[in-house]
């Protein structure tokens, strides 16, 4: 009797990309997720290698798809721009965000936070902030060995890895780039970048005035010069 060896099968994990819950609570939680991601994009534009990413799900351990999270913004330097469905750790040099941003809201508890602090003191992250733009209060930690150590001092804290600048002002906080650029919101941008084209417009406006009050000076003195002319002046020697 022959016997018949079946063959094994390679059962196919699944990564999900969603957990169909929203990205934010709220409005304001949104508008600083969409801040901080959108300017740290702007801030790294011209570097190949540095890939960001807004509600992403992160996956460090092969084989284990329950082992996720889902940063509001992550920064990961060594990994090339792209399109990702989630960042597989292990296909991603095995790099781990450097950098994360939680922005809380009313709907975050204490448990959930401190799964998230395990979860990214467990997996590599470098540099941890946490802002509640409800209470205007910001917090960071950064790692020391395997441990993260709270800063203490945020108010002018500069990030290692970002290099930007943390400022909280009685209302609000502040966020500036390493050239000094402040972070706004994408309308701030707009109405930022409509107001340089005004004051360029307008700089135009300027320049063609005078071009137009040259010429027509110009114009005014080849006429004065043709009237000294017909009259019998030798304008050549004025």
């Amino acid at each position: 009797m022959v016997q018949q060896v079946t063959p094994e099968t390679t059962i196919e994990v699944i990564y999900p990309e969603s957990d169909g819950q929203p990205m934010a609570d709220n409005t304001e939680q949104f508008t600083w997720i969409v801040k901080i991601k959108e300017n740290l994009e702007i801030l790294f534009a011209s570097q190949a290698d540095v890939f960001i990413a807004g509600d992403l799900f992160w996956y460090p351990v092969k084989g284990s798809p329950n082992i996720k999270q889902a940063p509001d913004t992550m920064v990961v330097f060594g990994r090339p721009k792209g399109k990702r469905g989630s960042y597989l750790q292990w296909n991603e040099d095995n790099i781990p965000p450097q950098v994360v941003f939680e922005i809380l809201s009313p709907g975050n508890t204490l448990k959930e936070m401190t799964k998230k602090l395990q979860f990214y003191q467990r997996y590599g992250v470098e540099e941890y902030y946490i802002y509640d733009p409800a209470k205007n209060d910001l917090n960071g930690l950064l790692r020391s060995a395997d441990s993260f150590e709270v800063i203490e001092e945020m108010n002018g804290w500069v990030s290692p890895r970002l290099g930007i600048r943390f400022t909280l002002t009685p209302d609000t906080l502040e966020i500036v780039s390493p050239t000094g650029q402040k972070f706004l919101s994408p309308v701030e941008i707009d109405q930022l970048r409509e107001q340089e084209r005004q004051r360029a417009e307008q700089e135009r406006q300027a320049k063609e005035a005078v071009l137009q009050e040259l010429e027509e000076e110009r114009d005014r003195y080849q006429e004065l010069l043709a009237k000294l002319k017909e009259k019998g002046i030798d304008t050549d020697n004025l």
